[in-house]
């Protein structure tokens, strides 16, 4: 019998199931749950880590079953090495399709007070590094890579049908992986079944909320509003506009909510919008972008530019990264780990640049120690926009170790 027929049998036979099998699969499993009426609980088990962690293993089956009250029937899990916050979401998601309306939730330890720790409204965003909200495997290394912010995405790169399990998976993962300096960004689907995302999830580290495919104010608002009903913590905003109509009202869409830090195009689903190609040279969306880059500018908010969907041609993402950077992007979004240096690479200021900050900072501080209100640079007078801009090319080369730490000491 091959693999998947006997798949597809077994998918009969347990009609609750959550999670992903077969012989690729890795730090990950699958569960089946086949209820009964009487006869005790039954649990099989197949392992690659059987020698070592079975016993345990099975206790942990046994008490995620308690927790829901699964007295009878059998449980099967194919298990390729999942780590716990895995394992015990792919059960509760299998539990939880017997019983939907079950208020019970297994919430794993923290590694730090997510409630205690709140996000940063001005911070780099030059680099977010979007992992798929159902593959666990992509979770456990990401902040190797030093991106400025991760992305557990549930919308795009999620199947309809694994989107429950892939909310529970990104919760847990929220609780107990370590993603070092990155900020935590959520993208959530769209209209009532985003609502349902930050519902399971928002309380538990989300440090910001990436809303797809806006068009109105009134998109924001309402994610807004039900964030406010959940917690009481700063959950930042981060629209995207993935249409004509999205670019529009783009003004509107920047002002809409004191939580949005940030405004993003989605290229690809834009160009498809307008039913043209998305091109090398991009000409078909110059007019959006520099859009985007005004309406956030006019709000107070970060541009943030698309991603580059070409993840072998690194010479071209450079190319972007930099044309973003001249038209006022501040980041890009990154699909792959190998992007992340490329993009701060070509965002770093450019030695001519970090200098004369350096030198506009330096005139600012003396000006304030002074007593001074106009700060001067030789014979010219210096505009606050210009400070400003200033302190942030300073802090960028500091951030990239262009700068030391105490360069102005």
């Amino acid at each position: 019998m091959g693999k998947d027929t006997q798949n597809a049998l077994e998918a009969e036979e347990f009609p609750h199931g959550a999670g992903r099998r077969g012989p690729r699969v890795r730090s990950d499993c699958w569960v089946g749950i086949e209820p009964a009426d009487s006869g005790g609980l039954s649990i099989e088990l197949e392992s690659t880590v059987e020698v070592y962690y079975g016993n345990s293993l099975r206790e942990q089956i046994a008490v995620g079953c308690a927790l829901f009250g699964l007295e009878h029937g059998r449980v099967r899990v194919e298990d390729g090495g999942a780590y716990p916050f895995v394992f015990m979401a792919r059960l509760e998601s299998a539990l939880r399709s017997v019983w939907p309306d079950s208020c019970a939730r297994w919430l794993p330890e923290t590694v730090r007070a997510i409630t205690e720790t709140p996000g940063e409204r001005d911070r780099f965003r030059r680099s977010r590094l979007y992992l798929p909200g159902n593959e666990a495997k992509y979770f456990l290394n990401a902040a190797l890579h030093g991106p400025d912010a991760v992305i557990l995405d549930l919308e795009d790169s999620v199947a309809p049908a694994a989107k429950g399990d892939a909310r529970i998976l990104v919760r847990n993962a929220l609780r107990t992986v370590d993603f070092g300096a990155a900020e935590r960004m959520l993208r959530i689907n769209q209209g009532d079944l985003g609502l349902v995302d930050l519902t399971e999830t928002v309380e538990h580290g989300v440090e910001l909320v990436l809303i797809p495919k806006v068009e109105s104010a009134d998109e924001v608002e309402r994610v807004d509003d039900h964030i406010r009903s959940i917690t009481e913590r700063e959950v930042y905003l981060m629209p995207i506009i993935e249409s004509a109509r999205g670019i529009v009202n783009a003004a509107a869409i920047a002002k809409a909510s004191p939580r949005n830090v940030a405004l993003t195009i989605g290229l690809e689903d834009y160009t498809a919008d307008l039913g043209v190609p998305r091109t090398e040279a991009g000409g078909e969306s110059l007019h959006a972008r520099n859009v985007i880059v005004n309406a956030a500018r006019a709000a107070g908010l970060q541009a943030i530019d698309s991603v580059y969907s070409d993840v072998v041609d690194e010479q071209g993402l450079a190319a972007s990264v930099r044309e973003a950077r001249a038209l006022g992007f501040e980041g890009k979004g990154c699909i792959h780990p190998r992007q992340v240096s490329i993009v701060h690479a070509a965002l770093a200021p450019e030695p001519a640049q970090v200098e004369r900050a350096c030198a506009i900072v330096v005139a600012f501080q003396e000006a304030q120690q002074a007593g001074l209100g106009v700060v001067s640079l030789g014979s010219k007078m210096i505009d606050p926009p210009v400070v400003k801009r200033a302190q942030q090319t300073v802090a960028m080369a500091v951030a990239t170790g262009q700068l030391a730490q105490d360069w102005d000491a």
